[in-house]
């Protein structure tokens, strides 16, 4: 996804007004806690610096964070000076920072992306400023916001959800929150539904199966030889993960032929959904080495054998792919093989997954 620079540094005088009456506010109601009044020239080294200058028919305003904030409704101000005019018909003007709000990108969507690298660390600054940044994305029409926080960022995320921010995912280094700002339900994509698991299916030309029991299993697949499975990798193609899954488990080198089959299932783990292919593979290396982590045996099994397991016979789905696998073998059923295409809709490289059969009605694979 093409994301665009958002400049995310200045604020509208109207903004700056609206915000310089929440700091009048703000102001007023600090002094009255605290039982002091501003002077002249009054210097405080943590929250709001207040600086006038008289004399003259200008006055000057500051206000910016110094090392950290007075409560967590202050509002980081920094960059360059906005001259605002006096009201009541005074010839005064004030210079008024411009708000910063926190840095991002647009999406293509209509939404932003928080720059996670430039969040600052300090969660009163940050609360600050991701309170004014939403203001501010809501007036500029934005829809929804996508702030991912990493780990060692973790203080922060309570402050953004307590503004409204959802959980979308998490991964081990980090999490992403969301918020949708128009009315109505949320139109942004949910989080992967699916895992994906591959078999591989590896026949040799004795007419044996490549055959693994597993350390951990359940009761009821105790004692049972099964083919070797696993899940695919981020951004790893299914050929290529059943052809890891077996060298990784058995050390035997495979090729991918075609698949052959593939299962939906749905509420497998936390609620989320399995799609699992099975795939036919071609032998390049005969020795087993196991992997003594995941598999407590391997080895090469006859066909007619590893049929007549009584798990595989009493199971509809396990004896139907392995009816399906038998077919194969006699050129009675085509899988589908693996072809690189291009797509001009995203541009990429993608693997579409057909069957092809030729003159003499045999399939083509590789």
């Amino acid at each position: 996804m093409e994301l665009k620079s958002f400049s995310s540094s200045s604020v509208s005088t109207s903004d700056v007004a609206h915000v310089g009456r929440s700091y009048s506010t703000l102001i007023s109601s600090f002094r009255h806690k605290v039982g002091f009044k501003f002077s002249t020239h009054f210097k405080c080294r943590r929250g709001l610096f207040l600086r006038t200058y008289s004399g003259s028919d200008k006055a000057y305003f500051t206000n910016e964070v110094v090392n950290s904030s007075v409560g967590q409704d202050n509002l980081a101000a920094e960059t360059s000076s906005r001259r605002i005019n006096g009201t009541n018909g005074s010839t005064s003007s004030f210079y008024y920072r411009n708000l910063r709000i926190l840095d991002a990108f647009d999406d293509e969507y209509g939404g932003v992306v928080v720059d996670s690298d430039r969040i600052p660390s300090n969660p009163y600054t940050f609360a600050s400023l991701l309170r004014l940044s939403l203001f501010q994305w809501k007036k500029m029409g934005k829809k929804g916001i996508w702030l991912k926080l990493q780990l060692e960022q973790s203080d922060l995320v309570p402050i953004a959800v307590k503004e409204g921010f959802q959980y979308h995912h998490a991964e081990p280094g980090y999490v992403m929150l969301t918020y949708w700002i128009p009315e109505g339900p949320s139109m942004l994509p949910a989080n992967a539904s699916h895992q994906v698991g591959v078999g591989g299916f590896v026949i040799n030309e004795k007419n044996e199966v490549l055959v693994v029991q597993e350390k951990h299993c359940s009761p009821a697949t105790l004692g049972l030889w099964k083919i070797p499975t696993g899940f695919i990798l981020e951004a790893e193609e299914i050929y290529t993960g059943a052809v890891r899954e077996v060298k990784e488990e058995t050390g035997i080198d495979t090729e991918f032929i075609e698949v052959i089959a593939f299962r939906h299932a749905h509420n497998v783990a936390f609620e989320k959904s399995d799609l699992f292919f099975i795939c036919m593979l071609r032998p390049l290396s005969s020795e087993i080495i196991v992997d003594d982590l995941e598999v407590e045996a391997a080895k090469w099994m006859p066909l007619v054998e590893f049929v007549e397991q009584p798990l595989i016979q009493e199971d509809s789905m396990f004896k139907k792919i392995v009816d399906i696998f038998i077919a194969r073998l006699g050129k009675r059923y085509c899988g589908l093989s693996t072809h690189q295409v291009v797509s001009k809709f995203d541009g990429m490289v993608s693997s579409l997954y057909y069957n092809v059969i030729d003159n003499e009605d045999n399939c083509v694979g590789k």
